[in-house]
C-alpha cells in the first residue's frame, strides 16, 4: 500500500517491527487520535486490524484493559501491541465484520418483524456477560453503546473501544498488575450462556511493562463518601484525554452505515477539551445519548454504574429498533430523561443536590411524567421491568449485570436462542467498511463537550414546549 494514499499517518508502514510481520491491506478507519488498518498476519494468514493510537493516554487505557480481560470471551482480543517511546502505539485486535447499532438499523430497516424476543435475550446475555466481566475487574469502561458492541460472522458478541475506561482497585479485587483473576462466585446463568470461545492468549513480545508507567498515568482513588454506591470504582483524569472522533466503533474495524444526520451527531466521541482536578474523573465522558444522568449534571465522583445507565439505553433500543434519549445537546438531554422519569430531586435521589451543576440548571417541574413504559410499546412488564432497573436516578438502585443475568425474563420462554442462530448483517462494503470519516463527521459539529464550559454561573429554565431560558450571574 502506497504511503501517500493516506491522508493523516502513516507512519505505522514504515515501522520495520510490524511490516515484517503484517501485510497492511488498507485503511479502513480515521480519526483525530487513531487510524485503523485491515491487515493479514503473514505467519498464519490471520485477518487483523491495526489500530494506531496517536494519544498514550487513550493507548494505556485500552492495554491495561484489554490485558486485564483478555479471557473475558465477550470482549474484544488484543493479540499483542507495538510500543516506543517515539512512535505511536499500535494494538494488534481481532477483527470483526460489523456493530450491534448495524443490527438493529437492519432489524428495523430489512427484517421482517425486526428482533425476536429469543434473539433479543441472546443479544442482551452477551452484553451483560460483557459488561459483568468489566465491573468485576474494576474496570469502568465509561462509553457504553451499540456501535461499541462488536458483532463476528457467527454471531459472537464482543466489547470494545476502552480508550475511555478506567481500572480501580475495590474491596475483594487484587491487582491488576497480577496475573490472577477477581475472585467472584459465577451465576448459573453466567455459566449456562457464556460463549465457549478461548481467546488468543494476548502476544507477549511486545508487551508494555506497566510497571514503568510514569506516575499519574493509571492511578487509584478511594471513593467520596459524598456519592458512595455500591460497587463503585474511582479513578483520576489528571492529564487531558482526546476521545476519537471517527474510529470510536472501529477497534476491530468495523463502523456502520449511519444515514440519518442525527445519527452522525450521536455514534461519536466528544472532544474532551481538559482535564479535571487531581483525584477525580471527568464529567465529559460517553456518547450523549446513553450518558447517565450524573455526568450530565458534572459529577466527578461516580462508579461502574455510569455503564449500568448506558446499558439500559441499549437494551431499551433492542426493544423498540429506536433510540430511547436521542438528546441534541445537554440540555436537551437531561429534558427528556426528565420527560419520561419526572424531575430529579432530593427525594428519589438524596444527595442529587451536591451534583456540581445541581443548582447551576433548573427546569420546569414535570407534572406528568411519561414513564418509560411509554416508551415500550408492545412490550411485556418483564421487559419494562428490566429496563426500569437501569435507568433510575440513584446509581445506588441500578441492578449490576449478575444480578440481571439471574433476571426471571431471561430464563424463562421463549430462552435466548443459540449464537449460532443469530441473524448477523454481512459487511456493507465487502467487508472493508471505508473511511470513517465519510460516514461519521468529524465530530466537531457538536462543539464543546458541556453546553456550559464557556459561561459564568446561570440557570436553565424550560418552559413549555421546547423553549428554554439562560439566566446569567
Amino acid at each position: 500500500m502506497d504511503p501517500s494514499s493516506t491522508t493523516k499517518s502513516w507512519s505505522i508502514h514504515t515501522r520495520p517491527e510490524i511490516i515484517t510481520k503484517y501485510q497492511i491491506l488498507s485503511r479502513i478507519g480515521s480519526g483525530a487520535y487513531s487510524d485503523v488498518y485491515k491487515a493479514r498476519r503473514i505467519s498464519d494468514n490471520l485477518i487483523v486490524a491495526l489500530k494506531e493510537v496517536h494519544d498514550y493516554q487513550s493507548a494505556i487505557r485500552e492495554i491495561e484493559s484489554l490485558q486485564t480481560l483478555q479471557h473475558s470471551p465477550n470482549v474484544v482480543v488484543l493479540h499483542e501491541y507495538f510500543w516506543s517511546e517515539d512512535e505511536d502505539t499500535v494494538l494488534v485486535l481481532e477483527y470483526l465484520v460489523t456493530d450491534l447499532a448495524t443490527v438493529i438499523r437492519k432489524a428495523k430497516k430489512e427484517w421482517d418483524g425486526g428482533l425476536s424476543v429469543a434473539e433479543i435475550k441472546r443479544w442482551i446475555v452477551q452484553i451483560l456477560l460483557a459488561v459483568d466481566a468489566c465491573h468485576r475487574s474494576s474496570i469502568i469502561h465509561r462509553d457504553l453503546k451499540p456501535a461499541n458492541l462488536l458483532v463476528s460472522a457467527d454471531g459472537v458478541l464482543k466489547l470494545a473501544d476502552f480508550g475511555q475506561a478506567r481500572i480501580r482497585l475495590a474491596p475483594g479485587f487484587v491487582s491488576v498488575h497480577d496475573n490472577t483473576q477477581p475472585q467472584s462466585q459465577e451465576s448459573s446463568v453466567y455459566q449456562q450462556h457464556k460463549t465457549l470461545i478461548e481467546p488468543e492468549t494476548a502476544n507477549q513480545e511486545h508487551r508494555l511493562n506497566l510497571s514503568e508507567v510514569p506516575l499519574g498515568t493509571i492511578e487509584e482513588y478511594g471513593p467520596s463518601d459524598e456519592f458512595k454506591s455500591k460497587e463503585s470504582f474511582y479513578d483520576t483524569d489528571k492529564e487531558t484525554n482526546f476521545p476519537d472522533a471517527d474510529t470510536s466503533c472501529l477497534a476491530t474495524c468495523t463502523t456502520s452505515d449511519v444515514e440519518d444526520d442525527i445519527l452522525k451527531s450521536n455514534y461519536s466521541y466528544e472532544t474532551n477539551d481538559g482535564g479535571t482536578e487531581s483525584g477525580q474523573l471527568t464529567s465529559v465522558v460517553g456518547t450523549r445519548w446513553f450518558r447517565a444522568p450524573e455526568l450530565l449534571f458534572g459529577s466527578t465522583n461516580y462508579g461502574a454504574e455510569i455503564d449500568l445507565w448506558s446499558l439500559g439505553c441499549i437494551i431499551s433500543e433492542l426493544f423498540t429498533l429506536q433510540p430511547l434519549f436521542p438528546g441534541t445537546s445537554d440540555i436537551d438531554q437531561l429534558s427528556r430523561i426528565f420527560t419520561v422519569l419526572g424531575n430529579l430531586s432530593e427525594e428519589v435521589w438524596p444527595g442529587c443536590a451536591q451534583l456540581p451543576d445541581y443548582r447551576i440548571i433548573s427546569f420546569s417541574k414535570v407534572e406528568n411524567p411519561s414513564g418509560l413504559a411509554s416508551c415500550l410499546p408492545n412490550r411485556s412488564q418483564d421487559e419494562i421491568s428490566l429496563v426500569k432497573k437501569l435507568l433510575c436516578f440513584d446509581p445506588a438502585g441500578r441492578a449490576t449485570a449478575m444480578e440481571l443475568l439471574h433476571d426471571k425474563y431471561l430464563n424463562e420462554e421463549p430462552l435466548p436462542v443459540p449464537i449460532s442462530d443469530l441473524r448477523v448483517p454481512s459487511p456493507s462494503h465487502g467487508g472493508d467498511h471505508g473511511s470513517s470519516s465519510d460516514e461519521w463527521g468529524d465530530g466537531q459539529d457538536m462543539g464543546s463537550d458541556s453546553d456550559f464550559d464557556e459561561f459564568g454561573g446561570f440557570n436553565v429554565t424550560k418552559g413549555s414546549g421546547d423553549d428554554y431560558s439562560i439566566r446569567f450571574s
